[in-house]
């Protein structure tokens, strides 16, 4: 094979720090690709678990389960009609949902999902990704200008008003995390995504514990604000269906639509890295200092296949449970096939090379969902906010509290 395409098989960094084009190339097209089906899952799983928790059953008749209503909803938003109002601004109507997408795929540059499974390594990768993560406002702004119409201008400004308010609180606590990762002996902090994970790493804890509670305060600050940046339930002002129809994107339909949705669920995904990175450990498996040893390794390593396993014995207890009626033979059929590969990925993952390749890139996404059930359980639970309580959590409450937590880890890290 050609030795542009082994030279980095044998690398254990990322491939921007290899200077392999191509590989960069290709793990771009994995991310890409990976978290477009990573937000049809999660737009399947929203659907289900808000269900369940209002006591209903959510999708049922695309597929088993539902489980293709995420591919009929995709291809009704490809083929349904493109409407531009005839008195907005057309071309900045049409760059909106672009500019949106953009910066929530943009920031995937520099997650670590592994210490060799990222495109790229920046030196301030942090400061990399909450910059172009924070841009998607313009497209939200712009979307509401170019719309010409009152609705979509109110959910614009309200979303600009809301970024500036709860940005602050979100650096804040962001820069409390990266004073952690000073205490070293040459006493130098960094802003490298996998050198925030190495110096969690090398500290034998995870910052969420360090200095407890502070760290534990931090990346709640964080968890808060970040709900509040990607627009979501209970922080949803900019979109606020009882008040402005749909908001921003009230005059967008069909594909130009989904691309918000594809941006707003992105960049979810892309916050909730954010925060697994800086005070959970990024890709490190729970307790590795704890629990360490070649049998606790094997014993954390075998967790991937035997999650696939589960889900394979969960499906094939749903095909048992299928009506015996005619009409649900293909349902039972696909179901049961579902099943079949779930079984299948997990026996692939028990083979040891598989097995140790993947284990950063299991742990990592298993932070990650736990963060995207909580925007779930946020949807289902709490009520909107009204405005003014909107701004006076970020301004009178996260801010404080922020900046209090940023005095004391500096305290405490000159003290201990």
């Amino acid at each position: 094979m050609p030795d542009f395409l082994t030279a980095y098989l044998q690398s254990n960094v990322t491939p921007g720090e290899a200077g392999s084009a191509f590989w960069a190339l290709i793990y771009v097209l994995i991310v890409f690709a990976g978290i477009s089906v990573a937000v049809m899952a999660m737009n399947w799983l929203e659907r289900k678990a808000l269900a369940h928790f209002q006591i209903r059953l959510g999708p049922m008749r695309v597929g088993p389960h539902g489980l293709l209503q995420p591919i009929a909803d995709a291809i009704k938003l490809l083929t349904k009609e493109d409407i531009v109002p005839s008195a907005a601004d057309k071309f900045v109507f049409w760059l909106a949902p672009l500019i949106i997408l953009c910066a929530s795929f943009t920031t995937y540059i520099v997650v670590p999902f592994g210490r060799a499974h990222a495109i790229t390594d920046l030196n301030i990768g942090i400061l990399f990704m909450l910059g172009v993560s924070s841009l998607s406002v313009l497209g939200v702004v712009m979307a509401g200008w170019a719309s010409n119409s009152h609705y979509p201008l109110l959910g614009a400004l309200r979303s600009s008003a809301q970024m500036v308010s709860y940005e602050i609180a979100m650096g804040l606590a962001v820069v409390s995390a990266v004073l952690m990762t000073s205490l070293n002996p040459s006493g130098t902090g960094t802003l490298s995504m996998i050198g925030i994970v190495q110096a969690q790493e090398a500290q034998q804890t995870w910052f969420v514990f360090k200095f407890f509670p502070l760290g534990f305060i931090a990346l709640g600050v964080f968890a808060i604000a970040m709900v509040a940046e990607t627009n979501r339930a209970p922080f949803d002002l900019p979109e606020a269906e009882s008040e402005l129809t749909a908001g921003f994107h009230t005059e967008y339909s069909g594909l130009r639509w989904s691309l918000f949705m594809l941006g707003e669920y992105a960049a979810m995904i892309a916050v909730s890295s954010i925060a697994v990175t800086l005070w959970l450990g990024g890709w490190l498996r729970p307790f590795p200092h704890w629990l360490a040893g070649q049998s606790w390794d094997l014993v954390f390593s075998l967790f991937p296949g035997l999650l696939f396993l589960g889900l394979a014995a969960i499906a094939f207890v749903g095909v048992g449970r299928m009506p015996k009626h005619p009409y649900f033979k293909i349902q039972t059929a696909g179901l049961a096939g579902f099943g079949a590969v779930l079984g299948l990925i997990g026996v692939v993952l028990f083979i040891p090379p598989v097995r140790d390749r993947v284990q950063d890139i299991f742990w990592f996404i298993a932070k990650v969902a736990v963060f995207m059930y909580l925007y779930i359980w946020y949807r289902a639970t709490f009520p909107r906010y009204r405005f003014d309580q909107l701004m006076k959590v970020g301004w009178k409450v996260l801010l404080p509290v922020a900046l209090g937590v940023l005095l004391l880890t500096a305290v405490a890290g000159i003290l201990f």
